[in-house]
């Protein structure tokens, strides 16, 4: 069984002079999802961070996440966010050689697969520049296909931001993954995909997606308001911040846990 920690919307954030104060929100933030991580009795085979890992975008922003990260000794793998820059993040995460593989043009999509502890991790870019809402192309559609033929045996999870199902919150069906027809046409071809995993919504949540469970990843930072009327106010609550853990078979189950960020421990054993 593989083990596969999500972590999202860092929104790790630096000014104008690129100072990052290290004792900010989103900086105390991320440490205590690292060291969440790291208390978990069963630690993760690998953790992917599916976007919004700066707030601007900037080198310092991208440098000091790396720094911040650098304590998990297993995989770690980076995606884009609409709040992200492609070229910036690769710089950084230079020594991630998936990433590196992934720039064959400036701001060329951010997209890849790697292996984990026997099952496919396949990290799709839904970045549409200069706007927040996600899309994939035909062409960044033909890759995902492609992609998912090499392994068609291989148990696989794919990873976007934007989440291609309603959420049900305004705010966030606003910015939502648009016409998601042609991502639902490429996984409905290839039954070995059994979790569909993404950011974006700042919350936990499960949908459907081509007969597949999909989920959202609280975010690391801070959580949106859970408001579902037509008007769907857009606010931050005082919910603590979360992570995912994405346990996938090599007989092809998967079971998603969602936990928040603390080093919570045992307060007795259950007979």
């Amino acid at each position: 069984m593989a083990i596969i920690a999500q972590l999202s919307d860092i929104h790790l954030a630096a000014g104008r002079d690129g100072e990052v104060d290290d004792g900010s929100g989103p900086v105390r933030a991320l440490r205590a999802a690292v060291s969440s991580l790291l208390s978990l009795p069963a630690r993760p085979d690998a953790v992917v961070l599916t976007g919004d890992l700066a707030d601007g975008g900037r080198p310092a922003e991208y440098t000091r996440l790396h720094a911040l990260l650098s304590p998990l000794p297993m995989a770690v793998y980076p995606m884009c966010g609409n709040h992200d820059d492609r070229d910036e993040m690769r710089k950084v995460f230079s020594d991630h050689p998936a990433v590196v593989a992934s720039a064959t043009a400036p701001q060329a999509p951010m997209q890849y697969a790697v292996d984990v502890a026997g099952v496919r991790l396949v990290c799709c870019d839904t970045v549409v520049d200069g706007h927040p809402h996600g899309h994939m192309s035909e062409e960044r559609l033909a890759w995902l296909d492609e992609a998912l033929r090499a392994a068609p045996d291989t148990p696989t999870v794919i990873a976007t931001h934007h989440p291609a199902y309603p959420i049900g919150m305004r705010f966030i069906d606003d910015l939502r993954f648009v016409d998601p027809t042609g991502f639902v046409a490429v996984i409905s071809r290839h039954p070995q995909v059994v979790r569909v995993i993404s950011g974006h919504v700042h919350r936990a949540s499960a949908g459907s997606l081509a007969g597949r469970v999909s989920t959202t990843c609280p975010s690391t930072y801070r959580q949106l308001f859970l408001d579902l009327t037509k008007e769907g106010r857009a606010a931050v609550t005082g919910e603590p911040a979360g992570f995912a853990l994405h346990l996938i078979g090599e007989d092809g189950t998967a079971t998603t846990h969602f936990a928040p960020t603390g080093n919570y421990r045992p307060l007795m054993d259950v007979e």
